[in-house]
């Protein structure tokens, strides 16, 4: 059982989702003012260290932890655009987004169609394969052939998940509309010009600070920023109390709410995710803005406890491996193989 999971105590999801309405409404200034303070220190920080770098002070390596951590926080604001969570109108969420793209490598366009397909059939059988972590049930690793179980073994593993795997999600995966290639030329247009944009930034960087100190410092900082999205992203659907089903049975109410998590962080750690771990109440009304997520646990303090981990607790849900659609938990390989035997 995960630590503190409360899901038999949990509130009624249909009513939840009308009473968070109320916390809907962006308000344009904060929503200016979180982007102000994440994007300027940002910049700075960056362009601190290729200035330090460029200088012979090599311990300024040290400050891309940091810049990693607020290229995180601008993808959560990105995020939010393409939820139309953080400001009123719709082509302000869309511009903002597809400019913070450039940063994250993240074209705007597909990545909010894939987004919003997870979100639709979250905790669904039979929707799965748009934007989430490939999850098969016990049953079904076990009908693969034994190259495509190995596969399956080697794609769950911690080092792929999140080394390999973050790494080729924004530095190839995201050049093109992987998903999107037929649906439309918004995708083809969104990935190309985030990719000239891009270009374009990083060629002006080269200019100036020569390829090597660009990619010591620019390669570091995304990698590291991808590692933790997908470290965030895992443990917020992957743990044990998981909520899947096939679509006959299944509620996308229920999924929503009792399939994620409230990964409950450290106050600074709160800030550089933007709040992203209250992942249950933003599953359930992904159109609240990150910064008003705490305001529905103070008014909603039996949300707070449904489905919490900390930071402590988010490291074991990497082990869960396969669906147990029997006892309907997820579990490692090593427990499917003992239930087996």
């Amino acid at each position: 059982m995960p630590p503190h999971s409360q899901r038999e105590t949990a509130p009624d999801p249909k009513q939840l989702i009308r009473d968070l309405a109320a916390f809907r409404d962006p308000k344009t200034i904060r929503s200016l003012w979180e982007f102000a303070i994440t994007i300027v220190p940002f910049i700075g920080v960056f362009a601190g260290t290729l200035l330090a770098i460029d200088s012979g002070y090599y311990y300024a390596l040290a400050l891309i932890p940091l810049a990693a951590l607020l290229l995180l926080r601008l993808f959560i604001i990105q995020h939010d655009c393409g939820h139309g969570a953080y400001f009123p109108n719709r082509a302000g969420n869309d511009w903002l987004g597809r400019a913070i793209g450039v940063f994250t490598l993240t074209p705007y366009d597909p990545w909010r169609r894939s987004h919003a397909l997870h979100h639709a059939g979250t905790g669904n059988l039979d929707a799965r394969g748009f934007g989430d972590v490939d999850t098969l049930t016990i049953r079904e690793f076990r009908s693969k052939p034994w190259l495509r179980r190995f596969g399956y073994r080697l794609y769950r593993h911690p080092a792929v998940l999140l080394g390999f795997g973050p790494a080729y999600l924004f530095l190839l995966r995201h050049r093109l509309p992987i998903g999107l290639m037929r649906a439309g030329s918004v995708y083809w247009i969104s990935a190309m010009a985030t990719n000239a944009a891009t270009a374009l930034l990083l060629g002006g960087l080269v200019y100036q600070f020569g390829l090597a100190t660009t990619a010591l410092v620019f390669l570091p900082t995304l990698l590291l920023a991808a590692s933790m999205g997908v470290w965030l992203f895992y443990v917020q659907h992957q743990f044990e109390e998981a909520h899947w089903d096939y679509q006959d049975d299944w509620s996308f109410h229920d999924a929503a709410l009792l399939g994620s998590t409230h990964l409950d962080l450290p106050p600074v750690l709160r800030w550089f995710t933007a709040n992203i771990g209250i992942h249950h109440v933003h599953h359930l009304a992904s159109r609240i803005p990150f910064y008003r997520l705490p305001e529905v646990l103070r008014a909603h303090p039996d949300l707070a406890m449904v489905n919490r981990y900390t930071a402590r607790d988010s490291f074991r849900p990497l082990i869960l491996t396969l669906w147990d659609e029997d006892r309907r938990k997820l579990v490692s390989f090593r427990e499917a193989a003992r239930v087996a035997a």
